[in-house]
Order: C-alpha cells, then structure tokens, then sequence
C-alpha cells in the first residue's frame, strides 16, 4: 500500500529510541522527510545515522528540549513546513500524589500536556492552508485505564486528549487535518526496562523474573516492539487516513479488559 507520504515533512518528538525512534522510522522507510529531536544529542545522532541509511527521506537533527519554548522553536525552524506532526515525551515519575507540589505538577503538565498543545497550535493552521496534515500524540495506555501510582501522567495525559477531542472535530476536519492519540501498552523500550528492573528489586524478584510475569499479564504474551507501533503511526499519518480523526488507538496486545 502506498500510504502517499514521499516528500512530506514530519516533526517527530523524543526520536532517539524507542516509540519516537520507532515512528519516525516508519515515516522515513515511506519517504517522508523527518526532523527528529531529543535532548541527548549523541543518541540523536546516531539514530540519525541510521535512519539516513535506510534510503528514505531527509533526515534532520535538532537536539534540545522540545518542552521548552527554545526547544520548539528550533525544532520548528529546522522543519521546512509541518505535514506531520508526532507529540511524544517521556511519561512523569510514578509516586503517591501527597508527595507531588504544584511545581511537580507543573513539570508533567509541561511535558505531557501544554507542549503538545503548543506544538499543534504552531503548526495546524499550515496545514489547513496546504489542505493536508497529521498530528499523533503518543500518550499512554492509562488514558483509558488508570495507573495508580501513575497519577501525573494519568491527569496530563487525559488533559491532552479532552483537549484534542474538541480539535479534532473544529473546522480543521474538513481542511484534512486529523488529530489522534496512540495509547501504548507495554512495549519492549528503555523505559519499560527501568520500570520492570525498579519493581523487581521492590518485591525482591530477578528483572527476568519480572518481565515473564508481565508478559503473561498480555493476551498476546509478549511485549510490543517499536516498529509495528511505527507502522500504525505511519498509517494515521497517510493519505488514506484523512477520515479517522479524534480516535485513541491502544496498542496493547489486547490487556484493556473493556469492550469500548
């Protein structure tokens, strides 16, 4: 299937592994053309290496913090026009919200939330001016289901995305402008790692110990991988997707226990 994406400029957010890395393959590997950014630099170069082999797209690096205003606005400056757009950030620390202050609060509604918002208010009317645009935010599984010790991303997630499902459905829909969320359930990432290795020392068990028992947890009985969760970005951000828009797509190997 050809998903229409050769030339196509793509910002993808917090690229250097994982989910972005994963995404902003995919949209190389169709042709688009992609600005990846992240805060470690060495990491971001070296992912950019990689992705330029492929053969795709142009690849474009900006290191710095895309939660900052000076983040954005380099990685804005790097990207010729916006076609695509993939919000992503590293998800706040787990903890007992007695703990959290407003600056705590701040910091994660920062990342997970008002960035994102920021991103989409600087980019989305240019692509209702080209009559083609993309905008995935990568939040999480909790948005549909709760974490408990998750609570600051649980609220700055489900922030963005009360926020997007007003968007979605403004005039912007009809200038083939789409907006969605992919939520990710346990993927094989870094991040996933820390989080197995810091419950598995709480309860005393082997990190290998651990992650068989969170892989059996999940109908599918393993974890996802960064390139098929890439692939159904790529997808959303196709020509074929242009009627599929104010949607949550969970990938998470079918552990949502709900029918809706």
């Amino acid at each position: 299937m050809d998903l229409g994406l050769t030339g196509k400029w793509a910002l993808v957010c917090a690229a250097s592994k994982g989910l972005g890395r994963g995404c902003a393959e995919a949209l190389v590997k169709e042709g688009a053309n992609v600005v990846i950014t992240a805060r470690g630099e060495e990491a971001l170069e070296a992912t950019a290496a990689e992705l330029r082999a492929l053969g795709g797209g142009e690849v474009r690096v900006v290191a710095g913090d895309i939660t900052t205003p000076d983040g954005r606005a380099a990685a804005l400056a790097a990207c010729p026009q916006v076609d695509i757009l993939v919000n992503n950030a590293g998800g706040p620390p787990p903890g007992d919200f007695r703990q959290w202050d407003r600056d705590t609060w701040i910091k994660a509604l920062d990342a997970n939330m008002l960035t994102p918002i920021e991103l989409i208010r600087a980019t989305v009317d240019g692509m209702a001016s080209r009559g083609y645009g993309r905008v995935v935010n990568i939040t999480s599984g909790a948005v549909k289901a709760p974490i408990g010790v998750l609570g600051l991303s649980n609220g700055a997630r489900s922030g963005l995305t009360g926020f997007v499902a007003g968007l979605a459905r403004s005039p912007l829909a009809a200038r083939n402008v789409t907006i969605n969320g992919l939520l990710p359930g346990a993927f094989d990432t870094d991040r996933l790692r820390v989080t197995l290795r810091a419950g598995a020392k709480a309860a005393g068990q082997d990190e290998e110990a651990a992650a068989d028992a969170r892989r059996r947890t999940i109908p599918a009985q393993r974890f996802g991988t960064p390139e098929e969760f890439g692939a159904v970005c790529a997808f959303l951000c196709s020509q074929h997707a242009g009627y599929l828009t104010g949607q949550n797509i969970l990938l998470d190997g079918g552990t949502y226990p709900g029918t809706f």
